[in-house]
């Protein structure tokens, strides 16, 4: 049977269930086993070393309550989840993946050892008739065998019912993906549209430093009055080879990344002035104040 975490990926799930609440490690273990329906268990030897190598590169950190240590995450493991959220979101599906594995293992194994029993039960039917024949002790046997056919029958029915539940739970789990994905897609398009739109009301400095920046040229000293318009249609393409990922935050920061540096380098290029610095401010103190409304309060 291949491994049910592969490399790297029950660190990262560790993250994950610490991230939702402290826990300690029987903790840890006994969710792990819930996660895979009592199909698999960690073992504390597999658990607790990477509890304290999380620790030791601080992912994690710990407490003392009532003589056990209570593992928490902390902002540098956050950091990281957030970092790999594709890679748990892939996770999640092969957990699901490996709940189906198990159990059609376990159901083939149950249909071996059925028919182990069926054959034994034969062979001491058929030894105990040719010692005494036809008499009790050969009804019993094949009482046992009917019971041992009805014991493979329900368990067969449990092995079926857990595989199809792990496949419904797989289905469900790439349709939330998918949703989550499309969603992520849609908000850094959402955010593109917005940054535009700023640089389109801008004008000024920001207008002409984006027209010289997306379309060259050199910005002139006197915007005409339809500057901000024809810097607005220049930049209708600006940004497009970004493709968003899953990731909002990590699109965000690359969107502002490129801004800052392609407004930076038009200024280098060309020159700015210090009245066009000011003006500069202005536009970007308004720019702040209209992304921090459509972002929300802070939680």
């Amino acid at each position: 049977m291949p491994p049910v975490f592969a490399h790297g990926r029950l660190r990262l799930y560790l993250l994950k269930l610490l991230d939702e609440a402290p826990r300690h490690g029987y903790e840890v273990i006994r969710l792990l086993e819930e996660r895979f329906q009592g199909l698999y268990a960690p073992s504390a030897g597999t658990v607790y070393p990477r509890l304290s190598k999380l620790e030791a590169e601080g992912l994690v950190t710990h407490a003392t309550e009532g003589g056990r240590k209570v593992y928490s995450i902390t902002e540098a493991g956050r950091a990281e989840l957030a970092d790999r959220s594709g890679e748990l979101a892939d996770l999640e599906l092969e957990i699901r993946d490996s709940v189906t594995e198990l159990a059609a293992e376990i159901r083939s194994d149950v249909r071996g050892a059925a028919g182990d029993l069926r054959r034994e039960l034969r062979a001491a039917a058929s030894a105990s008739a040719t010692r005494v024949g036809e008499d009790d002790s050969w009804k019993a046997a094949k009482e046992e065998l009917r019971k041992a056919r009805q014991e493979w029958k329900e368990q067969a029915r449990r092995a079926k019912d857990e595989s199809r539940r792990a496949r419904e739970e797989a289905q469900t789990a790439r349709r939330q993906a998918k949703e989550a994905q499309d969603r992520a897609r849609e908000e850094v398009q959402r955010i593109a549209g917005q940054l535009q739109e700023q640089f389109a009301k801008s004008g000024g400095v920001l207008g002409s430093l984006a027209g010289a920046w997306l379309g060259g040229g050199t910005p002139p000293t006197a915007p005409p009055a339809d500057a901000a318009e024809a810097g607005a249609d220049r930049a209708s393409g600006w940004a497009v080879d970004l493709a968003p990922t899953v990731d909002p935050a990590r699109d965000l920061d690359r969107l502002l990344d490129r801004f800052r540096d392609d407004v930076r380098d038009a200024a280098r290029d060309r020159g700015v002035s210090a009245a066009q610095v000011a003006e500069a401010r202005d536009h970007l103190a308004a720019a702040a104040a209209r992304l921090a409304t459509t972002f929300g309060p802070r939680p």
